[in-house]
């Protein structure tokens, strides 16, 4: 296995879904939490989320995005937004996500070390042209993220983190900060 260095830049959390039914009807009003901390339990997912112990998403109870993609996708939308539209639970920096997909990876920071298998894509729905701008949706097509299943549980914590993998990754990326909420006018 590789340690590649990258950055956890956020969690959310949130226990309902915001984005459903018709997005001209807009988002529905869901507490979503912006925890510094997060416990992943095996076969569950993320403690307190709307997806935890779900069933049907057991194996990708875990959504992660890279934020490199969001930069790019939000500039060639023309917006500025902040990520949490993106209602993705882990956000990171410094790889390329779509190479973890079938694959076995460890997250460890400072808090601790979580086991995940990538799965299938994360893809973005019509809901970005409306929460962010027209043709985000588009933008961010082929590079939403990934979900995952929680294969082993701990405790995960922002900042600096080490992925470990089989897979060879990109982390040519550098470490900056994440676009932050920006109002939409």
């Amino acid at each position: 296995m590789a340690d590649h260095p990258i950055r956890i830049v956020q969690f959310l959390v949130s226990p309902a879904h915001a984005y459903f039914g018709r997005p001209k009807d807009g988002p529905a009003e869901v507490p979503t939490e912006l925890p510094a901390r997060i416990e992943c339990v095996a076969g569950k997912g993320i403690r307190g989320d709307r997806f935890f112990n779900v069933r049907a998403h057991t194996e990708a109870a875990v959504t992660f995005l890279a934020a490199e993609a969001w930069d790019d996708a939000c500039l060639q939308a023309g917006a500025t937004a902040a990520v949490e539209l993106a209602r993705r639970n882990i956000v990171v920096r410094g790889v390329e996500l779509d190479r973890l997909r079938g694959e076995d990876f460890t997250l460890s920071t400072g808090a601790g070390s979580v086991v995940f298998r990538g799965g299938r894509p994360a893809h973005p729905c019509a809901w970005m042209d409306t929460m962010i701008a027209p043709g985000m949706r588009k933008a961010l097509v082929g590079r939403g993220g990934i979900r995952a299943g929680v294969l082993a549980g701990g405790v995960l914590g922002l900042g600096d983190a080490i992925l470990s993998c089989d897979v060879p990754l990109d982390a040519s990326r550098a470490a900056e900060p994440v676009m932050r909420a920006q109002p939409l006018g």
